[in-house]
């Protein structure tokens, strides 16, 4: 295929694949077009389908992986520095597989049959890359492409069906008929029916797909304290704000991550007072303590339930830890890095499970804190566990100015949708949000400018949502496509050459004479 000469070369046709991989981030918060997501990856596509050999495509498909990544973790730079650029470009190799996909589909003119592939298999390969970076050492899900979608309505209906997988299978695979459309105009046919197809069944699950069943509500308030300076002063202004809660007829009282500074054991003082303000709202507070626990070794950040008598009992253990902010992956390796910016010090320590709180007044709760709120599986074990409410207990104050809060507080749209259970998103700066079990928004949020209170009327819900029963079923069904695709490849790749006298790699490893013999006779 030829090379459109505006690319032709090889600097333009990097930076052009640089800017290709990185215009997706427009459509997460805080750009938040939406919409745009249905023909971000249009131009990278465009780009690597022109490629001239496979590993010129996997070369576009890396490049343009490090660029979305660094795009959309650019606000990590501040704190990490160079280590920001080594983590795009580990995790932008992930892309090159997929990139030759892309190629291997879509270049020349491809036919009806390999763009109705390609509508199965270039998405089921951008559902891989999402599984493999989802693993927690490798950062965790953050900027799934399905998770631009926090915002619109029918699209968080599908999440309860099948998650936020099944959100970036579908908008890939929009991107991938839309390249044809725009690219081949013999190939147009197919890549409508592809589009028509794809609405029409996303439709039908749509209607399907059943809705929360709304049973009551629950009275929930949480405590934004805004920039403070140092953990004693955030506690004094977390009380002065917890205290203009009395009387609010309340059922929890959630402060955000890290709001407490010191173990509660080896404070009681600090014990006391938040007991206090349990009794004076007549209602159980929910704090976070980041700090080195007296019963055990190690520092933990963990969810604590504090009562008109003190804490209750109920903690959770913070199970995945940020890679880097609170950890260092192979430290005798990699710590170097706390040199060149604010790496963990010292390590974190994990939980070892999750844990579901009664609130005191009959109300199940399942706390998550930071950004296991991006790890879809841990709000469905929740609520398989029996939580009615989850809750995220965050901080980013290290990012105020940049687009982390807004990015972090979407999220928990997204597993509300997915489990039809209510979140809150609970932040010591901002963004602070609740969300029903739609997934739609509750009340109004925090911003990052706010230091104050707010009390939501929360909507409860039970059932089941098919997402929650059946798991991670968009991934597994794309893994079985690239196994059934890779298989297909491999016999028509040993018939092809069975059928031009050249027998496969094992048979001519097993009788390297025939080959030369086969050689010579095609060569005269």
């Amino acid at each position: 295929m030829r090379t459109p000469d505006w690319v032709a070369s090889p600097w333009r046709r990097r930076g052009a694949v640089v800017v290709a991989g990185a215009l997706p981030v427009l459509a997460f918060p805080a750009p938040g077009l939406w919409w745009f997501a249905y023909g971000a990856l249009v131009p990278w596509m465009l780009l690597v389908r022109t490629a001239p050999t496979g590993r010129r495509a996997m070369y576009d498909g890396w490049l343009g992986g490090c660029a979305f990544m660094l795009a959309m973790h650019h606000w990590l730079l501040p704190n990490l520095h160079v280590f920001t650029f080594v983590i795009a470009g580990l995790l932008g190799a992930l892309w090159a597989p997929w990139a030759w996909l892309v190629r291997r589909f879509l270049a020349g003119t491809p036919s009806p049959g390999r763009v109705a592939a390609a509508l199965l298999v270039v998405p089921s390969g951008w559902l891989a890359i999402e599984l493999v970076r989802s693993w927690q050492g490798l950062g965790g899900p953050w900027g799934l492409l399905g998770s631009s979608q926090w915002q619109v309505e029918p699209a968080l209906r599908l999440a309860s069906v099948g998650g936020v997988w099944l959100l970036s299978f579908l908008v890939v695979a929009v991107n991938v008929a839309v390249t044809v459309l725009v690219s081949v105009r013999r190939s147009r046919a197919p890549a409508l029916a592809g589009l028509v197809a794809t609405a029409t069944a996303t439709s039908a699950v749509w209607l399907w797909s059943p809705r929360p069943d709304v049973r009551g509500e629950v009275r929930i308030a949480v405590v934004q304290p805004g920039v403070t300076d140092g953990p004693d002063s955030r506690f004094a202004r977390e009380e002065t704000l917890t205290r203009r809660l009395a009387g609010q007829d309340l059922d929890l009282i959630v402060w955000g991550e890290s709001s407490v500074g010191h173990d509660l054991a080896d404070r009681p003082d600090l014990a006391d007072r938040i007991a206090a303000l349990a009794r004076e709202t007549d209602t159980n507070i929910l704090v976070n303590v980041d700090a080195r626990r007296s019963d055990r070794p190690g520092i933990y950040k963990s969810s604590v339930l504090v009562g008109p008598d003190g804490p209750t009992g109920d903690r959770y253990d913070k199970m995945r830890l940020v890679p880097f902010g609170e950890y260092i992956p192979m430290r005798s390796l990699l710590g170097w890095a706390t040199s060149v910016g604010e790496a963990a010090g010292e390590d974190r320590r994990q939980g070892t499970t999750q844990v579901v709180f009664d609130s005191g007044k009959g109300l199940r709760i399942g706390p998550m804190v930071c950004f296991e709120s991006a790890f879809p599986d841990m709000s469905r074990r929740l609520v398989r566990d029996g939580a009615e409410l989850l809750l995220a207990q965050s901080a980013t104050s290290t990012f105020q100015q940049s687009w982390a809060p807004e990015q972090h507080a979407s999220l928990a749209a997204l597993r509300a949708a997915e489990t039809g259970r209510p979140m809150a998103h609970a932040t010591l700066t901002g963004v602070s949000a609740v969300y029903g079990p739609d997934g739609e928004r509750v009340g109004s949020r925090l911003g990052t400018d706010e230091s104050t209170t707010a009390v939501y009327e929360v909507p409860l819900a039970g059932g089941t949502t098919p997402y929650v029963r059946f798991g991670d079923w968009p991934v597994h069904t794309a893994l079985l496509v690239l196994v059934v695709w890779g298989a297909f490849e491999g016999v028509r790749t040993v018939r092809l050459r069975w059928r031009t006298g050249s027998p496969p790699p094992s048979a001519q490893a097993a009788n390297p004479s025939s080959t030369a013999r086969t050689t010579r006779s095609h060569s005269s």
